[in-house]
């Protein structure tokens, strides 16, 4: 598991005065300003997030702080944004950080290896594993149910997975 987790990233700038549109990976989208200090990924850079309104699409708008203008919040599209571990709420038994499921082995219900989670998509309806393996020809998109994915194991590293028939 990673000491820090990734709860948003700079979507681009929004008008002409230093804001900017958010993309919030949290649960409720706003809690992104809830956690204190965010950090580019290397560290070097740490911001506190104001939220100032809501853009089309499911973006927030917000403000960094020592960020003024345009060009500064332009500089920063696609600057995902991080938070200590110890700072975000336990979850529940049957909930994850996408960040502990990156890694992870995927084997099948009888024990054979399907390969090892890469990452962890959401297109709206539900979250999407995408597995990577030795014996893939290419990438392979696993639905993130119950029914699919029956167990996770964070302690022992790996997944157990039920796919549709056909999948694999």
């Amino acid at each position: 598991m990673t000491d820090r987790i990734c709860i948003g990233a700079v979507a681009g700038a929004f008008g002409v005065r230093g804001e900017l549109r958010l993309k919030s990976f949290t649960a409720t989208p706003e809690d992104i300003a809830t956690y204190g200090p965010v950090t580019s990924e290397d560290g070097a850079h740490s911001y506190t997030i104001t939220l100032t309104g809501q853009a089309t699409k499911g973006a927030l708008i917000a403000r960094l702080s020592g960020i003024a203008t345009k060009e500064q919040a332009d500089a920063l599209r696609g600057l995902r944004l991080f938070v200590d571990r110890d700072r975000l709420p336990t979850l529940p038994d049957d909930e994850y950080y996408h960040a502990d499921l990156i890694g992870l082995e995927v084997f099948d219900t009888g024990g054979t290896s399907l390969g090892r989670v890469k990452s962890v998509l959401n297109h709206g309806a539900s979250d999407i594993l995408e597995i990577h393996g030795p014996g893939l020809k290419s990438t392979v998109l696993l639905p993130f149910t119950l029914e699919a994915v029956p167990t996770v194991d964070l302690a022992s590293g790996r997944i157990i997975a039920d796919p549709p028939e056909g999948l694999f």
